[in-house]
């Protein structure tokens, strides 16, 4: 064997000190290939010639290792030597450590080299050791130290005829002896191994082992990360909306006893000869697992229910049959000879135009009986509305069953059932919703159809509220919202996580677009009938931005995070309660625009012609260069004051549009010095995003980065200290980037001046419904936010003092955040981070000290239980505080 001495060609492997388990598992992979041999366990085995260990360590492994004579390596001896193709000699691989009173003295190398040479057989030779540990299980450990040194252990008492060289005790006794024999501490096995001084070296050591648990020893937090990203992929793939219901639902390709041949032809004539309530009774008594009717039938019997002619007690039938084909026959777990049969089945049996069209009608009949997809005859009946209605909850019954399949692996077949794997593209779910050309976004035309019905059916509730009725058409729209948004990120998951963010994010800007119809009192409720924690969060994300936007208090687009919540919502509710009372609670009714097409673009010309006759519109207003500027970019370079506020004037002005490089016109006035302009952009409403970064730069950054303090002032002055927590992608502040004292007390000041304008120190609330709803809103936004990223609490603390929250939080206690997450390039891994982070700081009164007075003594009750949410939530940083 290269370099060792060793008699024996056999490599044979323990591993101490590594716990990253793909690091392990390559080491593993490569002693396999190159033909040594692995021994697993947490103690030290007799058997193996090499300890795998990255570092000097205090543990058993090692010191056996080294009392044994046996190679100590680093991984890198490993991974090196399958480059090569065979084992390379050890000696430029073991570990180096030398005490501090001799730089010559190298106890690893030392008892190898004299093991080696025959010189001993172990560190211990000749050691007689009666062993007095009272615990047992460090009584075993200290023994099986011994041992590999070549000591032999007695218990006490000791055998009549064993010669006692050194008594080692735990807890030692004064003056103890045995026969004469000297009594050591068991410290004493240390500093035999590796000398006197080394006690020094080893604490040191423990530090540092205690610290690489903590994740930040030698400062290298890669392996945190890793973990840390375990986490949040475990989090955001495990089950949801599970569906009990399901659970005991026959297996159709093992028919039960009773299930016999089926004759249906006599169905088909008195279908023919018009008798559709005989024709259904046959059907009924004839459903059993494996049999399906002649879907022609059912499409029959869907067609005389769409007439209006059918008795309540025939619709009642006719749904209880489709039940009972759901429950005998669920096509989640059939052929797709199954699944083909109810697609045909849910159609318009006049357009038979596929499955969303069928559900799109009877949705829209429940809402507007005209706007169907072809004209159905006579005035809306009760009788009707129920038809539709439960067609409706139908659909999300056989959605939520897919679902419920997918979850629980229901659709991968085993052996014997005579089928092929089951493919969830194959579903109902995704062939009602999303062509083929539209699987790979999340708001397809059918999603975005669904949405605006949503809104419809909204409008309706809270009309039917005011008239004492309980409509269920919202509830349900809202769980079929539920289903197939986690059907869709189920699928999609594993595969693409920033297409997954990426989808919701639109789903969630779409919806809160076109939900601007509704007040936001309506919203908050909606928000809080949703089932998807998902979709909750970004739903709530999108609607409280808006709302923010429409009252002049301006948020970052940047992803959600307990950090933004607590910077920036937070602060938002004072600006909500000072808003005028006629601010954004209640907005003109609904009109849809399927129904209202014509109308709606009359009254679009109409007011185009009037901006085009009443409206001085800066010429190139429309035009963007080659760089994607827009006029008011150009303008905002050029400190062109007088367009800027005409171009501001204008209806529609997106004061935060983008160009090619993503810079807004705020970030341009900022860079060459425009202060007029900067002013005028900053006194409309809504206000321009002042947190938005391009490369990490912020408008704040771009101004000082260009030595204009003067814009620098009025930014801090107009949003406060919060712009001075930003940072670069360097991890550099705005008070990091000026170069003397005297500009940061500036900055300073006027970032104080800024808090003392926002903070609106009156006890008054003047809009208290405006703030309830914000309220309301951040409430359910913080709550899910816990469900869906899984925050570190006191409870998984204490019951894992050395996991991953744990050590998060010793690092980040220890380190900056900014030190922490260095290097790191996952963002999920970052964002957790910073929700750790923010627990610290909420604890430490950073956040709730910004709280205006108005909210915090507002007497409103989604208020108030919003506040004492965030007391718990400091009472959580405090528990994580007290336990590291």
């Amino acid at each position: 064997m290269a370099g060792g001495g060793m008699a024996s060609c056999t490599h044979v492997f323990q591993i101490s000190g590594i716990k990253n388990r793909d690091k392990k598992r390559a080491l593993i992979q490569g002693i396999q290939q190159l033909g040594g041999k692995y021994i697993g366990g947490s103690v030290y085995q007799c058997g193996c010639t090499h300890l795998i260990i990255p570092m000097v360590l205090s543990s058993e492994k090692f010191m056996a290792a080294c009392a044994a004579g046996k190679w100590a390596v680093t991984p890198n001896y490993v991974l090196d030597s399958v480059k090569n193709g065979s084992w390379l000699a050890e000696g430029p691989y073991e570990i180096s450590m030398s005490t501090r009173t001799s730089s010559a003295f190298y106890p690893v190398r030392q008892w190898r080299e004299k093991v080696a040479s025959g010189r001993l057989s172990g560190a211990f030779q000749g050691w007689r050791v009666l062993l007095m540990v009272q615990d047992l299980t460090r009584w075993a450990m200290f023994k099986r130290l011994l041992r590999a040194g070549r000591a032999k252990v007695y218990h006490c008492p000791p055998p009549s005829h064993a010669s006692v060289t050194h008594v080692m005790a735990k807890p030692i006794t004064e003056d103890f002896k045995f026969h004469d024999a000297p009594c050591y501490p068991v410290s004493y096995i240390v500093q035999h191994l590796f000398g006197s001084n080394y006690m020094d070296l080893c604490d040191m050591k423990d530090d540092q082992v205690e610290k690489r648990k903590a994740g930040f020893g030698d400062g290298d937090f890669s392996e945190l990360e890793m973990e840390l990203k375990d986490h949040v992929i475990k989090q955001e793939g495990r089950p949801r909306l599970g569906f009990l219901e399901f659970l005991g639902y026959h297996d159709p390709y093992r028919p039960q006893s009773q299930a016999i041949e089926t004759d249906f032809s006599n169905v088909g004539s008195m279908i023919e000869c018009g008798l559709f309530i005989e024709a259904l009774d046959s059907i009924r008594s004839a459903v059993y697992p494996g049999v399906l009717p002649p879907a022609a039938h059912l499409v029959s019997l869907i067609d005389y229910a769409q007439q209006g002619a059918a008795t309540s007690v025939f619709l009642r039938n006719f749904q209880q049959v489709m039940n009972n084909l759901l429950v005998t026959n669920p096509p989640w777990l059939a052929s797709s000879k199954v699944k083909r049969y109810f697609t045909q089945v849910l159609q318009c049996p006049r357009c038979k135009t596929g499955t969303w069209t069928f559900l799109e009608t009877a949705i829209s009949y429940c809402l507007s009986p005209e706007d169907t997809c072809h004209p159905l005859p006579g005035p809306a009946l009760p009788t009707q509305l129920h038809f539709y209605s439960d067609l409706i909850a139908f659909f999300l019954k056989l959605f939520k069953g897919e679902l419920h399949s997918i979850t629980t692996g229901d659709l991968v077949f085993t052996e014997g059932t005579g089928l092929s794997q089951s493919s969830t593209s194959g579903s109902l779910l995704y062939g009602t919703f999303w062509t083929v050309w539209e699987r790979t976004t999340l708001l397809s035309r059918a999603v975005k159809q669904l949405l605006q019905h949503l809104i419809q059916a909204a409008h309706e509730d809270h009309s039917a509220r005011d008239k004492k009725q309980q409509p269920r058409l919202l509830h349900t729209l809202l769980e079929l919202l539920s289903v197939l948004v986690e059907f869709w990120c189920q699928q999609h998951l594993k595969l693409n996580q920033n297409l997954v963010e990426k989808s919701l994010k639109d789903l969630a800007e779409h919806f809160a677009v076109i939900s601007q119809g509704l007040s936001v009192v309506d919203l908050a409720e909606l928000l809080s009938r949703t089932h998807s924690t998902r979709l909750k969060l970004v739903m709530g994300d999108a609607i409280f931005r808006n709302l923010c936007s429409r009252n002049g208090f301006t948020v970052g687009d940047d992803p959600l995070s307990l950090k933004k919540m607590m910077t920036f919502y937070l602060r938002a509710l004072g600006t909500l309660a000072q808003s005028p009372t006629e601010a954004q609670i209640r907005t003109p009714p609904y009109q849809s625009c399927t129904t209202k097409r014509s109308s709606c673009s009359t009254e679009s010309s109409l007011v185009k012609d009037t901006n085009l006759e009443k409206e001085n519109i800066p010429r190139g207003l429309n035009r963007v260069n080659a760089a994607g500027e827009t006029l008011l970019h150009r303008a905002c370079k050029r400190n062109q004051v007088e367009t800027v506020l005409q171009i501001l004037a204008l209806p529609g002005t997106d004061v935060n549009v983008k160009d090619y490089a993503g810079w807004t016109p705020l970030h341009e006035a900022c860079n060459y010095g425009s202060t007029a302009c900067v002013e005028a952009l900053l006194r409309h409403r809504p206000a321009p995003l002042l947190n938005s970064q391009v490369g990490g730069v912020s408008p704040l950054l771009d101004a000082l980065l260009n030595q204009h303090m003067d814009i620098a002032r009025l930014l801090l002055e107009h949003a406060g200290s919060v712009l001075l927590q930003q940072t670069d992608r360097d991890g550099r502040t705005a008070l990091d980037v000026v170069s003397t004292s005297r500009q940061r007390e500036e900055l300073l000041h006027s970032a104080q001046v800024g808090d003392s304008s926002l903070r609106h120190d009156e006890p008054e609330v003047l809009n208290l419904p405006l703030l309830e709803a914000g309220s309301s809103l951040l409430v359910h936004l913080i709550f899910s936010y816990q469900q869906e990223r899984g925050l570190p609490g006191q409870a998984q603390l204490s019951d894992k003092p050395h996991g991953v929250g744990y050590r998060l939080g010793r690092a980040l206690k220890e380190h900056s955040l900014q030190r922490v997450t260095s290097g790191w390039s996952d963002q999920r891994a970052v964002r957790l981070a910073e929700d750790v982070e923010t627990l610290l700081e909420l604890c430490r009164g950073r956040y709730l000290g910004q709280v205006s007075r108005a909210v915090r003594e507002c007497k409103g009750e989604n208020t108030q239980f919003l506040m004492a949410l965030l007391e718990e939530l400091k009472s959580r940083g405090e528990a994580l505080l007290a336990d590291l």
